[in-house]
């Protein structure tokens, strides 16, 4: 039986970080702190994305799951994730809540925004009141041929996430997020587009009819 992603929203909300800014060719090989220090600078000027993504999802017991879409967000904690092959899924985030709609189970889970925030350090830095530096212990990982590995584990326990950013302009090519139970979440993006104003009706989810209304339960349950 199919199950609903809406477990993996942390890696979601993740995987809209944007990118650090480029270096120029004839710079030595940035340190650890320099790409961290871009990544924050680049984030805080985006207002806007979008980007073409594929997921692979390996559940620990389960068949592996490859899925692809569209992703948009906004400034302040809009989003939208329109997955569109195979399984089609709906997530949106209008800036107060979650919505994480799956029509073959016909089922809308509710999350507020402000429960991702605090369950998630991650989720923080997104919607920019997080610190990578502050919330993460970060280490670099092999440069491979245009690429260069990065490990972040939150300093408050939690998901490990890897990314893969470009070499020359330290564009996310695409990031891993791997919780204590050895589930992982890759996502690779294309077609990234910044700063490009977007129709805010996009982030208004309206409950399709009949569909069942699930709230996700809080932390302290």
């Amino acid at each position: 039986m199919r199950t609903s992603s809406s477990a993996t929203i942390p890696a979601i909300i993740v995987a809209i970080v944007a990118a650090a800014p480029a270096y120029a060719a004839h710079e030595s090989k940035p340190s650890l702190k320099h790409i961290l220090d871009g990544i924050q600078r680049r984030y805080q000027d985006t207002q806007s994305f979008s980007a073409s993504f594929k997921e692979e999802l390996n559940a620990v017991g389960a068949a592996k799951r490859e899925r692809s879409g569209t992703v948009y967000f906004m400034k302040p904690g809009k989003m939208r994730w329109n997955f569109e092959s195979p399984d089609t899924e709906t997530i949106v985030s209008d800036g107060t809540t979650i919505y994480n709609y799956d029509p073959d189970l016909d089922q809308v889970v509710e999350t507020p925004l402000k429960q991702a925030l605090a369950s998630s350090n991650t989720a923080a830095f997104i919607l920019g009141v997080g610190k990578l530096e502050r919330d993460f212990n970060a280490t670099l990982g092999p440069a491979t041929e245009g690429a260069q590995e990065l490990t972040l584990l939150p300093k408050a326990g939690g998901s490990q996430i890897e990314l893969t950013v470009d070499a020359t302009n330290y564009d996310i090519k695409g990031l891993t997020l791997k919780d204590q139970l050895g589930n992982t979440t890759a996502i690779s993006f294309s077609d990234i587009n910044r700063n490009t104003p977007f129709d805010t009706s996009m982030f208004a989810f309206k409950v399709p009819q009949g569909a069942d209304i699930v709230t996700a339960p809080s932390r302290s349950q």
